[in-house]
């Protein structure tokens, strides 16, 4: 019997439990709550102490929240910002060099700059090649640790690392006693004294027509009220992943104005009684997660939470995330995969419970018309943020009314075309929202106008092309970014991005085939990235071809 015993433990399924690395893991765990959903928080506690997430860590952390192995494992190894390191694998350098290889980046000479970088830098410090980490109207720009720089070269970075270059990021913004001072709250005061109720925010929103902000434009009103048919408790989930390649207004509003989008979060809790608020953050803006740190610590103190619990979370490095239901999983300390619908999340969301999930800029734009009415915003134009980047003299965020065009973001907010370059061509709407050429220019960018020429406005992210860019590189880039940022969880999305960049890279401009595909993944995609993963190809063949040879 006790050879038995004997036998059966020295034959013990899976890593052993290091009692210093389970030391290590609680002291950085500190007393927070063993709760499963917190892993990619308490992943991320250990990749910062460490650089890296050791084997022996790994176990710990299993061990703590009473997880499988395999499931820490799977988590940990699925998002691109956490480095698992194996038995016996060297541990990555302290410090890495991300540059960013989105399209605007890359038009900008950001291989060149990668390349250079590596043969600069030896192997003391890593240089990884990373998909668009908002920063497009900084060109070619590149992150040091946590910090972004905009238009990098090999000194800049080489000056960032020995700190003699600070970083760049905005430091300056809006804070809680300069936003009340300003009037704001003021919309929500009114609706936690009672002089607003949740109907008449309802029928605010629904005259001012606005729509979802992330990319599918849905009516802002109606989504809401698909809430209020649903059982209590309820939940809202903010999300900031934006992660579109060209896109970074959502950035802009948070790092600027912060408090108008936390004002337009909680009027929405509010409106729909839900009791808790999920900030899913994109892991690419450190400094403003320090800013939302700061400013909902103030809210708190000053009371206007009212009840409402607000939960600040840190995405890992998955595009994928930045689609609604892939988000629910990632904030539920999951792997980011897709779910099948129904249940849609207004039904069965975060945690099984009734989920209002709404971006950035939405929640803004919630600000603005309920604290200043629906006509004023109407009488605008409905305006709203468009990034715009590429081949302009002044790229950025841009203020204008919907359905504003290319050529008059160009002309009147963007400077005119860079020196030296005629417009040719632009994205509407970040990587997946197609490309049209520069005699679509008048053609409004609002939801519904592209659609005809097989694109969409989506997020609103407009990449300008010139006479000097390549299309084939410009398609390549936008579909290697899809190939590398699909979860795999389906096939037509998986083995269809994997089949497209094997054309490409080939020289293979089937159209037949493409076509073939681009249906398939369309049709059976269990999320928007397969769905829209063909789109740049489609679009090049259709008013590009001459270019493809």
């Amino acid at each position: 019997m006790s050879g038995k015993s004997s036998k059966s433990a020295s034959h013990t399924k899976g890593r052993q439990l290091d009692p210093q690395a389970l030391d290590v893991v609680r002291r950085l765990l500190g007393d927070a709550p063993r709760c499963k959903d917190l892993l990619i928080e308490f992943l991320h506690l250990i990749q910062d102490e460490y650089g890296h997430l050791s084997a022996a860590h790994l176990v710990a952390l299993a061990s703590e929240l009473k997880l499988s192995q395999t499931e820490v494992y799977e988590v940990a190894s699925f998002y691109a910002h956490f480095d698992v390191v194996k038995e016996g694998e060297k541990p990555p350098p302290p410090l890495t060099v991300r540059v960013c290889n989105g399209i605007a980046c890359e038009m900008a000479g950001a291989r060149d700059l990668l390349n250079s970088l590596q043969a600069a830098l030896g192997d003391s410090i890593r240089v990884q090649p990373v998909p668009c980490i908002g920063a497009c109207e900084t060109a070619p720009a590149v992150a040091v640790g946590g910090n972004r720089l905009g238009h990098a070269n090999t000194a800049i970075v080489q000056e960032a690392i020995t700190g003699s270059r600070t970083e760049t990021q905005p430091v300056s913004y809006q804070g809680y006693d300069a936003y009340r001072k300003d009037g704001g709250y003021a919309a929500l005061e009114a609706c936690l004294s009672g002089d607003k109720k949740a109907e008449d925010i309802l029928e605010q929103l629904e005259t001012s027509g606005l729509r979802g902000l992330g990319g599918a434009g849905f009516p802002v009103a109606r989504k809401w009220r698909f809430l209020l048919d649903n059982p209590k408790p309820r939940i809202v989930a903010l999300n900031a992943d934006e992660g579109e390649p060209g896109t970074f207004k959502d950035r802009h509003c948070l790092e600027t104005t912060p408090h108008k989008v936390l004002e337009g979060t909680l009027i929405a809790a509010w409106s729909v009684e839900a009791e808790d608020i999920y900030i899913y953050l994109r892991d690419e803006y450190p400094h403003i997660r320090a800013i939302l740190k700061t400013e909902i610590a103030l809210l708190e103190k000053a009371g206007l939470t009212q009840g409402v619990t607000i939960h600040l979370r840190r995405g890992a490095g998955a595009y994928v995330c930045g689609e609604e239901t892939a988000l629910l999983e990632s904030l539920e300390g999951k792997r980011g995969l897709p779910r099948n619908r129904p249940p849609f999340p207004a039904n069965e969301g975060l945690f099984g419970r009734p989920t209002l999930i709404n971006n950035v800029e939405t929640l803004y734009f919630v600000t603005e018309i309920i604290s200043k009415g629906a006509e004023p915003y109407l009488e605008a134009g409905r305006p709203h943020f468009y990034s715009v980047s590429g081949r302009v003299r002044d790229p950025g965020v841009k203020l204008a009314p919907a359905g504003t065009t290319v050529n008059t973001l160009i002309e009147d907010h963007a400077g005119g075309m860079a020196e030296g370059h005629v417009f040719a061509g632009y994205l509407p709407g970040g990587a997946s929202g197609g490309m049209l050429p520069a005699d679509k220019g008048d053609v409004p960018l609002d939801f519904g106008s592209l659609e005809q020429y097989g694109c969409f406005v989506g997020s609103s992210a407009v990449v300008i092309l010139s006479d000097k860019d390549n299309i084939k590189t410009v398609v390549r880039n936008l579909t290697h970014f899809f190939e590398e940022e699909s979860c795999g969880q389906c096939t037509p999305c998986r083995a269809g991005c994997d089949k497209l960049s094997q054309m490409f890279a080939a020289g293979d401009w089937d159209a037949g085939l493409i076509g073939e595909l681009a249906e398939a993944m369309g049709d059976a995609s269990i999320c928007g990235l397969g769905q829209a993963a063909a789109n740049p190809v489609i679009s090049a063949l259709k008013f590009f071809k001459g270019d493809l040879k």
